[in-house]
């Protein structure tokens, strides 16, 4: 039997992947499992954006190949929506793409930019698809480490220069998964400045921006003044709008980067539903009294979680973005062992941080998006066990 491709031999199995088995095994058992896993809302998707879905799917035309590159209505949605939230303004012929969801538009940038051997310099710890589309794309990653007394900002002083003079792309999220770290506008005009000195195009995910606590308001990486020479924004309305599973995405940005993963997505795939993309016009125009009310829900989960795991010694901080809580493992424990334990003894599932990358040893991340009561029997279990 002839042998699979390397790059599939090489590809660990997906970190989720891992995660429901586990929950799955225990499930076999007849044990009910409580899962700060997976980040995956709970919470439905508006009524609105329904309504929107129902009354696509019923126009004739929404029943053909949508475009690759996406609606042109969608698109001026998009536009519209960087306007009023970033003071952004975007070309929606030119600088905007629909996406199957923000994981399809990261995985294919890097067959935009990377040819076999060439580097993509990403954080560490990270979402684990800028690194395996690099792969994908016969590139190398040079991991860059993120450092909790540095706020997990990455820090360029730390690219060695000939890694920088050699890379063809830079990856940034903010705020960030998994660390719920945010960036500040200062931050984004250091790194446009670095991209710009080292050639570099700079790939900012962006997917967290409205999912926000306590008044903070995350800012685009396209606010920086000339930007949009060396940018492409990933943003995504999965978390926005609890529509994961609907896949509705966006990239935006320097027109050239964009028309360039135009062209890859043209060959590979035939666009996103019209239907669904009718739901994320709706979703993009979601009053911000919605978006407030539901990101509410998170943080009150979060402050319980937060303080179950310092009753316990875990010392957690409270992030102000994102829908995840990042902590360290208690002394004497790997992330692994930790989560494992927390699993066999305790029957709660947390996500080791290794699965990240090799910076996220030593902690672990646990996902808000669970029902309340779910979360409540989690803290009653996490509570049960001390460092």
């Amino acid at each position: 039997m002839p042998k699979l491709a390397r790059r599939v031999q090489q590809l660990p199995p997906y970190l989720f992947v891992n995660i429901s088995r586990a929950i799955a095994a225990k499930k076999a058992q007849g044990i009910d499992v409580v899962s700060f896993g997976i980040g995956d809302p709970d919470i439905p998707t508006p009524d609105t954006v329904l309504d929107a879905l129902d009354r696509g799917a019923r126009k004739t035309p929404n029943h053909r190949y949508p475009e690759s590159e996406g609606l042109p209505e969608f698109r001026q949605a998009v536009t519209e929506f960087y306007a009023r939230r970033f003071g952004v303004e975007l070309d929606p012929a030119s600088e905007v793409i629909n996406l199957i969801g923000a994981k399809e538009g990261i995985a294919h940038a890097a067959l935009c930019f990377i040819d076999p051997g060439d580097i993509s310099i990403s954080p560490d710890p990270a979402y684990p698809v800028y690194e395996i589309g690099t792969m994908f794309a016969g590139g190398e990653t040079h991991f860059v480490p993120l450092h909790e007394e540095k706020g997990y900002l990455l820090d360029f002083d730390e690219i060695p220069t000939d890694v920088a003079r050699k890379a063809k792309t830079l990856w940034l999220n903010y705020p960030n998964n998994p660390t719920g770290a945010v960036a500040d506008l200062k931050y984004f005009e250091n790194a446009v400045a670095y991209a710009k000195e080292f050639d570099l195009y700079l790939l900012h995910d962006a997917c967290y921006t409205e999912v926000t606590f306590d008044g903070y308001v995350a800012p685009s990486i396209l606010q920086v003044p000339g930007a949009a020479d060396v940018a492409m924004e990933f943003h995504s309305l999965s978390k926005t709008a609890n529509m994961t599973g609907w896949r509705v995405g966006a990239a935006v940005g320097n027109s050239e980067m964009v028309d360039a993963l135009m062209r890859v997505k043209s060959n590979i795939d035939s666009g996103l539903s019209q239907a669904i993309q009718e739901m994320g016009i709706e979703a993009l125009n979601l009053p911000q009294a919605w978006i407030d009310g539901n990101n509410e829900i998170y943080r009150r989960r979060r402050d319980r979680v937060v303080a179950a795991l310092n009753e316990i010694g875990l010392e957690a901080t409270t992030p102000t973005a994102t829908l995840y809580i990042w902590t360290r493992v208690p002394e004497g424990y790997t992330s692994a062992s930790f989560a494992e334990k927390m699993l066999r003894e305790r029957d709660v599932v947390v996500t080791p941080g290794a699965s990240y990358g090799p910076s996220g040893e030593g902690y672990i991340r646990l996902s808000l998006t669970i029902p309340d009561d779910q979360i409540d029997e989690g803290i009653r279990r996490i509570s049960g066990w001390r460092v």
